[in-house]
C-alpha cells in the first residue's frame, strides 16, 4: 500500500530562484507552504506572465494547480516547465510530475515515456524507476483501446482474405439465357422451346424400373437389419 501511495506523490517542492524584481514567486512559495494553493495560483501565473522564459514558474503552477484536482491544466504547465527547463533536476522534476498526472488519467503509454525521460534525467531516482515499472504493468494489463480495435480490424480481414471468391467467370450474366449459341438474341415468341412429351408405354417402363428398384433396396434393408439383431456390440472404449 506504501509503494501505491508513491505513485500519487508528486514532487511537490517549490523551485526558487533569484531573479530581480519578481515579488510573486516567492509569495507563491509562501501560500503553497500554508497550503492556500489558489492565492499560490494566482501568483505563479503572474510570475509566469513576466517571466515566460522561466521553468521555476511553470513547474510551481503545476504543482498548485494539481492540488486543486485540475489535472489538465497541471499537464499544460508541466509540460512549459519542460519546455523551459535549464539542468537535468529540473526537468526530471516536471516529468516525473507529469507522468503522475498520466497514470491518475490512466493514460499508461504517455505515462511510460514521462517516467522514462524522468529516469533520463536522474537514473538514481528510485520513486521514478518504481512508477516505471508500475507504469508498464498497467500499460500490459490495460492495453489502449485503439489497439484493441485495430487487433480486431486485422483479424476480419484476414478472415475475409482466407473465404473463397467467388468465380465471376461462371457467374452468367443478365440476359446470357435469352441469347442463342452466336450470341444473337433469342425470340421465345417466334422460337418456342420445344415440350418433351412421354408415350404410354415409356411412363409404364418406368414404373416397372422403379418398382424393381424399391424391391431390392427393401431386400437390402432387411438383411442390414438381421445383421444388426444377431451381431455382436462394438466396444468403443480404448486403451491407451
Amino acid at each position: 500500500m506504501k509503494k501505491i501511495i508513491l505513485i500519487l506523490t508528486l514532487l511537490f517542492s517549490v523551485v526558487a530562484f533569484s531573479q530581480k524584481k519578481d515579488f510573486d514567486l516567492p509569495k507563491g512559495n509562501v501560500d503553497f507552504a500554508k497550503k492556500q494553493y489558489a492565492d499560490a495560483e494566482a501568483n505563479y501565473r503572474i510570475s509566469k506572465a513576466n517571466n515566460g522564459k522561466r521553468a521555476a514558474a511553470s513547474y510551481n503552477l503545476g504543482n498548485a494547480i494539481y492540488k486543486q484536482n485540475q489535472p489538465v491544466e497541471a499537464k499544460r504547465a508541466y509540460a512549459k516547465a519542460i519546455e523551459t527547463a535549464k539542468g537535468k533536476q529540473q526537468k526530471h522534476s516536471a516529468y516525473y510530475n507529469i507522468g503522475n498526472v498520466f497514470m491518475k488519467e490512466k493514460d499508461y503509454t504517455k505515462a511510460v515515456e514521462a517516467y522514462k525521460n524522468a529516469l533520463r534525467n536522474d537514473p538514481n531516482d528510485e520513486e521514478a524507476r518504481y512508477n516505471y515499472a508500475l507504469a508498464k504493468k498497467m500499460l500490459k494489463d490495460n492495453p489502449p483501446k485503439d489497439d484493441k480495435k485495430k487487433d480486431d480490424k486485422k483479424d476480419k480481414n484476414k478472415d475475409k482474405k482466407d473465404e473463397p471468391k467467388e468465380d465471376k467467370k461462371d457467374k452468367p450474366k443478365e440476359g446470357d439465357d435469352k441469347k442463342d449459341d452466336k450470341g444473337k438474341p433469342k425470340d421465345d415468341k417466334q422460337n418456342p422451346k420445344p415440350q418433351p412429351q412421354q408415350s404410354d408405354a415409356s411412363k409404364e417402363r418406368m414404373k416397372t424400373l422403379l418398382d424393381a428398384v424399391n424391391n431390392e433396396e427393401k431386400k437390402i434393408q432387411d438383411k442390414v437389419k438381421g445383421k444388426k439383431v444377431k451381431g455382436k456390440p462394438v466396444d468403443n472404449e480404448k486403451d491407451w
